[in-house]
C-alpha cells in the first residue's frame, strides 16, 4: 500500500508535466497554420515570429527561474505546482480568447513560466518516495511529459485547431483539481519547522501509524540531512565547536564556499543538464512536423510525429525500470554512446540519402529511446539527489537557469543553422556532444542509486573529507 500510495502522489505531480508537454510542443502543430494565408489568426506570422513561437517559452524560463527558489521555498512544493498550473490554465485562456499574434505569443511566454516544474517534481518526488523507487518515481518527468507530447500531436493532426485548444484547456483545468488532493513534501514541512505535520505526511506516503518506529526513523533522517557536516573542516575543528551546525546558519554562498562537495556536484549537474539541451533531441520534439518533412518525406509528418511521441512514452517507462536496475552513471554513458551513433547515421542519410527513407525514421527513433532513457532523464533526477536540503532549491533553479538558457538558443539557431550547414550537420553537432557526453561522465560522474543525500555528498568530496566519516 505504502508504493501505491507514492505511485499514485508521483502520478498526480507528474501530471503537470504531461499538461506542460502538450503546450511546449503545440507550436509543431500551428507553425504551418500561422504561416498560412488560412491562418485562424489576425495577421501571418512573420519568420521571427515563427521562431519566437518555439523559442519564447525558453526565454519566459530564463527570466522567471530566479525567483523560482523563493517560491518553492516560500508556498512549498504542493502549492508551487497549483499555481504553474493556473498560469497553464491562463495560457489557454488567452489563446482561445484572443485571435492575435502577439496574444498567442503572450502564452506561449506564460506558459513557459511553468518550466519550472522541471525543478519542482523531482524535488517533490524525491522528498515524499523511498529510496528504493526514488529514482524511477522521478524519471516520470519525462514519461509524462512523453504523453504529453503525444496527445499534442495528436490533437494537432487529427482535430481543428478551436478543439483542440478546448481539450488542452479542460486537461490543465483537471490538472489543478488533481493537485489539491497531494499532500506537502516531508522534508519541506520539517525545514518550516512543523513536525507534526511531516510526520503525518510521511505516515500516509508509508502507509504506517504516526507512531511507528519506521516515521520516527525517516524523521531522524531528514532532521540529520537539515544538519550537515560540511566537508571544508577538520576533524579537530569539528570537535572544538560540536554545535557548529545548529548554532550558525549559513548563507548560501557561505554554504557552497564552505562544501567543496556541493560545489563539485553543482559543476556535475550543470555539464549533464547541458546534455539534456546539445544532445539536440529538444529540437525534434519542437519542430517535430517540418523536420519529419525534411527527414523522412515519404511517410506523413503528423504519422511520424505520433509514432515519435509514443515512442517517447515507451523510452519513458523503460528509463523508469533501467534507472534503478543499472544505475545512473552507466545509463548515461551507454545511452550517450547510443545516442552519438543515431546522429552520425542520422547526418549520413540526410546528407547523402545512402538508404530507404525508414532508415532514417528508425534511427530517430532508436536516438529518441537513446537520448529519453540518458540524457533526457538521469539529469533531473541527479539535481534532485545531490544537494542537501540548504541549497537544494538554489542549486535546482541555477541549474534549470542555465538549462533553458540553452534551450533558447538551441531552438532561436535551429532553422538558421539548418540552412547554412544542412540539416545533417546539425546531428553531426549532437553526435560530437554525445560522444563528450559519455567521456565526462566516465571520468566525473558518481553514481548516487539508491543511496540518501548524505552519503551521495561524500562521493563528491575530497579524500580527506571521506576519511573523517
Amino acid at each position: 500500500m505504502a508504493i501505491i500510495n507514492q505511485v499514485l502522489a508521483t502520478g498526480v505531480v507528474s501530471y503537470l508535466c504531461m499538461t506542460m508537454g502538450i503546450m511546449y510542443t503545440w507550436p509543431s502543430s500551428v507553425l504551418g497554420l500561422f504561416s498560412s494565408a488560412n491562418t485562424t489568426l489576425n495577421r501571418v506570422m512573420s519568420e521571427t515570429e515563427l521562431s519566437l513561437l518555439g523559442s519564447l517559452s525558453s526565454i519566459s524560463a530564463v527570466v522567471t527561474l530566479p525567483f523560482s527558489g523563493y517560491i518553492l521555498d516560500r508556498l512549498g512544493r504542493k502549492y508551487t505546482c497549483i499555481t504553474f498550473s493556473l498560469l497553464q490554465v491562463s495560457s489557454w485562456a488567452i489563446v482561445i480568447a484572443f485571435k492575435t499574434v502577439e496574444a498567442v505569443l503572450t502564452s506561449i511566454f506564460i506558459s513557459g513560466v511553468t518550466s519550472c516544474t522541471f525543478i519542482v517534481i523531482p524535488l517533490y518526488v524525491g522528498e515524499f518516495c523511498q529510496e528504493s523507487i526514488r529514482g524511477s518515481m522521478a524519471s516520470g518527468v519525462m514519461m509524462f511529459f512523453g504523453i504529453g507530447m503525444l496527445i499534442s500531436y495528436l490533437l494537432g493532426g487529427l482535430v481543428q485547431y478551436e478543439i483542440m485548444n478546448y481539450t488542452c484547456l479542460t486537461l490543465t483545468v483537471i490538472g489543478v483539481l488533481l493537485l489539491c488532493y497531494v499532500r506537502e513534501s516531508p522534508l519541506m514541512l520539517m525545514k518550516k519547522g512543523f513536525e507534526k505535520e511531516a510526520a503525518k505526511s510521511l505516515a500516509h506516503y508509508r502507509s504506517v501509524p504516526v507512531s511507528s518506529k519506521e516515521v520516527q526513523e525517516e524523521m531522524n533522517n531528514i532532521r540529520r540531512i537539515l544538519n550537515p557536516q560540511l566537508d571544508e573542516s577538520t576533524a579537530e575543528e569539528e570537535k572544538m565547536r560540536p554545535n557548529f551546525n545548529s548554532a550558525q546558519k549559513l548563507s548560501i554562498w557561505q554554504f557552497f564556499r564552505k562544501s567543496r562537495s556541493s560545489r563539485r556536484a553543482l559543476v556535475v549537474s550543470l555539464i549533464l543538464n547541458s546534455a539534456v539541451v546539445f544532445q539536440g533531441l529538444v529540437v525534434v520534439q519542437v519542430y517535430a512536423q517540418p523536420l519529419f518533412e525534411q527527414a523522412i518525406p515519404s511517410m506523413s509528418a503528423t504519422v511520424s510525429s505520433v509514432i515519435f511521441a509514443v515512442v517517447t512514452v515507451l523510452a519513458g517507462f523503460l528509463a523508469a525500470y533501467l534507472v534503478e536496475a543499472l544505475g545512473r552513471k552507466g545509463l548515461m554513458i551507454y545511452s550517450s554512446i547510443l545516442a552519438a551513433v543515431c546522429c552520425v547515421i542520422l547526418g549520413t542519410q540526410i546528407q547523402f540519402t545512402w538508404g530507404p527513407h525508414w532508415v532514417a525514421a528508425l534511427f530517430i527513433y532508436l536516438y529518441c529511446v537513446a537520448y529519453t532513457i540518458g540524457a533526457g532523464t538521469i539529469p533531473y533526477i541527479y539535481s534532485a539527489e545531490v544537494f542537501l536540503p540548504e541549497i537544494k532549491t538554489f542549486a535546482s533553479m541555477l541549474i534549470m537557469e542555465w538549462t533553458f538558457m540553452c534551450f533558447f538558443v538551441v531552438l532561436f539557431i535551429f532553422n538558421p543553422l539548418v540552412n547554412c550547414i544542412g540539416l545533417g550537420g546539425v546531428f553531426y553537432i549532437f553526435a560530437v556532444v554525445c560522444g563528450l557526453t559519455s567521456i565526462f561522465c566516465v571520468f566525473f560522474m558518481p553514481e548516487t542509486k539508491g543511496l540518501p543525500v548524505d552519503a551521495i555528498q561524500l562521493k563528491f568530496a575530497t579524500p580527506r573529507a571521506r576519511n573523517k566519516v
